[in-house]
């Protein structure tokens, strides 16, 4: 049996039901270009296969690797290994559209989402496993504790929805966390409000890097008084309360006047 290996933070789920519930939320059909991240010790990969004309995997495990390459002889038609880290895997290198799923690993889930991100225009949809704490902040709206900079970070090029709560015995070992199924859509080109993303970026990570402040006072380097008027904002408000679209407003403001 696979022992589990802390520095990849692995945790494999075991629970049928959730199991047969992530297949059923994720809908894979034949012809699908789907990709797994983390494929672990097959929870996923083996319904997935049953459904999907070939499955692509992530791995960096090389344990994994050699289990699955054992039961999955390389070359394969049915299943491609990837060895290697998802953090710098190349989606690019798959044909498009992709759809994503995976555990992930819960220590770098934030690095894997953005880099996922990169790709959104290759994608179709990406259903993933993350500790329910990041699902929170993900789909939190705005003036909720949990909203904050991945929530407008991602929000602002993708549609999320939780789907469903996995408690920690589904897995083995257990996690001393709750865990949860988020899936995310990319949205389409024309309705993504974000041009510059560099410079959106640099607003959002400044107004919540000290989110107990005012934005006159985290955005200070970005917007004088004149320029909160302009754009009809207050600046008495924390970043918390400003929706994604006012940020997107916010760089469009400053990138015009560049």
């Amino acid at each position: 049996m696979h022992k589990a290996k802390k520095k990849f933070g692995q945790n494999f789920l075991v629970d049928e039901n959730i199991i047969a519930d992530i297949i059923g939320a994720i809908r894979p059909e034949a012809d699908d270009n789907l990709v797994e991240i983390g494929p672990g010790l097959g929870a996923l990969t083996r319904p997935l296969l049953k459904r999907l004309k070939r499955l692509h995997v992530v791995e960096i495990d090389r344990d994994i690797i050699a289990r699955l390459e054992n039961d999955y002889p390389q070359p394969n038609a049915k299943l491609v290994i990837h060895a290697g880290d998802a953090l710098k895997f190349d989606l690019a290198t798959l044909d498009a559209p992709l759809r994503i799923v995976g555990n992930l690993p819960y220590n770098i889930s934030s690095p894997l989402l953005f880099h996922f991100s990169d790709y959104a225009a290759r994608i179709t949809d990406m259903h993933f496993m993350l500790q329910n704490e990041v699902v929170e902040r993900m789909v939190a709206e705005p003036s909720t504790p949990a909203y904050g900079r991945l929530s407008v970070m991602l929000q602002y090029r993708f549609f999320m929805e939780k789907l469903l709560d996995v408690p920690p015995e589904s897995f083995r070992p257990a996690p001393k966390v709750n865990s949860a199924i988020v899936r995310m859509i990319p949205l389409p080109a024309g309705e993504i409000q974000v041009k510059n993303t560099v410079l959106f970026a640099q607003i959002v990570a400044a107004a919540f890097g000290q989110r107990r402040k005012t934005l006159r006072n985290t955005l200070r380097s970005f917007l004088n008084e004149a320029g909160f008027e302009q754009l009809g904002i207050n600046p008495q408000l924390r970043a918390e309360n400003l929706s994604v679209t006012e940020f997107s407003r916010i760089a469009a403001f400053l990138d015009a006047q560049a």
